[in-house]
């Protein structure tokens, strides 16, 4: 159909919405952006006297794309070189979409979408749209051609999986900033113990290189290990600065709602640190430094106040 001015407008209107719908059934900032693309182009091939209500409409041609990506996705992480992470997103990015409830601002958190991966597609959708969207039992049903019924035992079966994993402590940006620091001041104190401290017994450590920077292909399990693994990695050295292009800057910041290490190097983001904090201490690190995975990091961090570095690492 011929689109005017107008139709575009209430498109992008809709544009913030989907984005955040398909960031969160992705984990992929890039292909969440194309995903909406593609809805437009849809949108715009579409019969618009057949298109009752705009909004459902374009939710369901996104989610089904979604869901068709999502498929190919899992062959295509089958032979991802090293672990898989989400595309971290940094403190007030569109994409993060609603943050109202404690529900919304956990959906996005790094730690619920790295266990989204572990979700069915199907149960993905119906629990980012209920969770995330607050939408109806009746519209998701009608969203992925499935009865309402199912649709309340795929939701109350994504959400006990999602559960399984260690309950998240909310803290604010303030709040998130010192654990940060604190993270820093034991990292580089060339210590273990002071990391230990910080660590739950549990505590995990995994990175995401995508075969492009150098990144560990297992885990580092327990908090022995990931403290002997942190104070190498913040400790100075010729071949570290080789790869990274130079001396990082270290800022303590937020990403997905989460505290977060951001390394930057002559304005380009070239690491995302995550830090899963619980009640008894931080439970997982999860660290992004493949560059493809950090090009929306790096525009954001040029158009945000981000303050003074707390130090320059290696």
């Amino acid at each position: 159909m011929a689109l005017t001015s107008g139709d575009v407008e209430r498109f992008e209107a809709a544009r913030p919405r989907l984005e955040a719908i398909a960031y969160r059934l992705l984990g992929s900032a890039g292909d969440a952006e194309d995903a909406v693309q593609e809805t437009f182009l849809r949108w715009q091939a579409a019969d618009a006297e057949r298109i009752e209500v705009l909004e459902a409409w374009l939710t369901k041609v996104l989610t089904n794309l979604c869901l068709n990506q999502l498929t190919s996705a899992r062959a295509r992480r089958e032979v991802y070189v090293g672990q898989w992470l989400p595309e971290p997103l940094l403190a007030g990015d569109p994409m993060l979409g609603p943050a109202d409830t404690a529900e919304q601002r956990d959906s996005v958190s790094y730690a619920v979408l790295t266990l989204m991966e572990r979700l069915a597609p199907n149960e993905r959708a119906v629990y980012v749209l209920r969770e995330a969207f607050g939408y109806p039992h009746r519209e998701i049903a009608g969203i992925l051609d499935i009865t309402e019924a199912a649709s309340q035992q795929i939701f109350h079966r994504a959400r006990q999986h999602v559960a399984e994993g260690r309950p998240r402590t909310e803290i604010d940006e303030a709040a998130a900033r010192r654990v940060v620091e604190e993270f820093l001041a034991a990292a580089t104190s060339g210590r273990t113990e002071p990391l230990v401290r910080l660590l739950t017994g549990d505590a995990t450590s995994i990175g995401d290189g995508g075969g492009k920077v150098p990144a560990r292909a297992t885990a580092f399990e327990g908090a022995l290990a990931v403290a002997r693994f942190l104070r190498g990695l913040f400790r100075p050295g010729e071949a570290k600065r080789a790869v990274a292009g130079g001396s990082p800057e270290v800022y303590a910041s937020t990403a997905n709602g989460d505290p977060a290490v951001v390394a930057v190097v002559d304005g380009r983001v070239i690491g995302v640190m995550c830090l899963e904090v619980t009640a008894e201490g931080i439970v997982a690190l999860r660290n992004q430094v493949n560059p493809d995975k950090l090009v929306r990091a790096t525009a954001r961090w040029a158009v945000t106040e981000h303050g003074k570095p707390l130090f320059n690492a290696f």
